[in-house]
């Protein structure tokens, strides 16, 4: 279960150009781990023999076609290659490499510079967004990669362009034939002129004054400790791993049980990640009804996993972790800093002053936080794991970043948008994180209590 690492992907590489599945049009859509069968980790004993697996998805820029292919790193070989079916199993997750290409192909389409021109606009002023498309059945999508794409203007290179979406327009693409299939333009609409160059000192002023330094130290260091993959702390015990799509992994949670004087390891979690996460919008209008994106799946947003910096995104006695990745060609990319480690104290866990014995005691409340930070297109989310003193583990999502914006009328009447500054809007949508558990508390023999929420 150990992280990948870049011998794992140069082999993994290797192996296939060695089988002949590369092209130059090839590009590697995905690398990870593939998990063994988990009655075989679990019944595995240590030193002994085992086999390490990668599992790659390739797609053909040429042709579309793509391949999951399952890798034996331990032998070298290829141990199977199945071409999924894009009607029952679903296309690739978007690629780097379809951003750029997506933007020139829109650039280029008669219809789309038509619209841009009723705007008062040249292609060289607007940054089109390549964006997943869902599947709705519309015949000329039939049997084609489609990625869909909005239009924001950026008045100079350093300009915010979610500040300016050009509104009413949305351009159906096609990456693989290179080719928009569709312009959908319902009329030009006013684009928001407020900047909102956020990095930009003249436009946002002076920092705010008056905070002195936070310190956080720890003399003696931190109390935990890693061994390998293996991270102990106050009973805990977990190993890390990390995916390409759901980033940060936890595996074999337990905790050292002393109680009965006998220590004892009760296992608690096999696995835990965020599995996917959806972000459906709530405009009905032809151009936004489609906004709907899986940010795991469609754009695996493990790969775009920042690289923290010290004081800046955490604070204290920090340990990191790198993460090892693929690019598309399918060479070893590293992401320094992309875990991180670290101990907060968290308040009074329990106190109490007893008046009739004197007594009066306070126990702090301490927890171990593991942490990373991703970034997908206008969103940044930050997943913490948290494991407490009292035995309690939580999971806490924070999403920041920019909204995903809109243009507002200008009688400012719409019902799907709430307003940002004059003219600019941010539709309603939601962002629903699937965490995904597999329990063994105690043992396998776990039961899930399954809740259905409705509106």
């Amino acid at each position: 279960l150990d992280r990948l690492s870049e011998a794992d992907v140069l082999t993994g590489r290797a192996v296939l150009e060695k089988a002949g599945l590369l092209r130059d049009s090839t590009r590697f859509a995905y690398v990870g781990l593939e998990e063994p069968d988990k009655q075989d980790v679990l019944e595995h004993v240590p030193g002994a023999p085992f086999e390490r697996r990668i599992r790659v998805l390739l797609l053909d820029l040429a042709d579309g076609r793509s391949r999951d292919v399952i890798i034996s790193i331990t032998a070298g070989t290829v141990e199977s290659v199945r071409e999924p079916d894009p009607e029952r199993d679903g296309r690739l997750p978007i690629l780097d490499a379809e951003f750029e290409l997506v933007e020139q192909i829109v650039d280029a389409a008669p219809d789309w510079r038509t619209a841009l021109a009723a705007r008062g606009l040249t292609p060289d002023r607007v940054r089109v967004a390549p964006l997943s498309a869902g599947a709705y059945d519309h015949p000329a999508e039939a049997g084609r990669r489609i990625i869909r794409s909005l239009g924001f203007r950026q008045d100079h290179p350093r300009d915010n362009p979610w500040a300016h979406p050009v509104d009413g327009l949305v351009a159906y693409v096609d990456p693989i034939a290179r080719e928009v299939v569709s312009v959908i333009d319902t009329g030009p609409q006013p684009i928001p002129a407020e900047c909102a160059d956020f990095d930009d000192p003249a436009y946002v002023g002076p920092a705010r004054q008056g905070l002195r330094p936070i310190e956080i130290t720890q003399p003696e260091g931190p109390s935990f400790h890693l061994a390998g993959d293996v991270l102990h702390w106050q009973n805990w015990s977990v190993r890390l791993g990390f995916d390409a799509r759901e980033g940060l992994v936890l595996h074999q949670l337990s905790y050292r049980d002393t109680i009965t004087g006998t220590a004892q390891d009760r296992p608690i979690l096999y696995r835990a990640s965020i599995a996917e996460m959806v972000v459906p919008y709530a405009d009905p209008s032809p151009v936004r009804f489609w906004q709907n994106y899986f940010d795991a799946g469609e754009y695996l947003f493990g790969r775009y996993t920042n690289s923290l910096a010290l004081g800046c995104d955490c604070l204290g006695d920090i340990t990191y972790l790198d993460a090892v990745l693929a690019d598309e060609q399918g060479e070893p990319r590293r992401i320094s800093n992309a875990v991180c480690l670290h101990e907060e104290d968290y308040g009074v866990l329990w106190k109490h002053t007893d008046s009739w014995t004197g007594a009066s005691e306070t126990r702090r409340q301490r927890r171990m936080v593991i942490s990373f930070f991703t970034t997908v297109g206008n969103y940044d989310y930050g997943f913490y794991w948290y494991l407490y003193l009292d035995g309690t583990i939580q999971l806490e999502a924070k999403a920041t970043g920019i909204p995903f914006t809109s243009a507002m009328p200008p009688d400012g009447n719409q019902a799907f948008a709430s307003e940002l500054a004059p003219g600019l809007g941010a539709p309603f949508h939601q962002h629903l994180f699937c965490a995904r558990l597999d329990m063994t508390v105690d043992g396998s023999r776990n039961a899930v209590d399954e809740v259905q929420a409705r509106a």
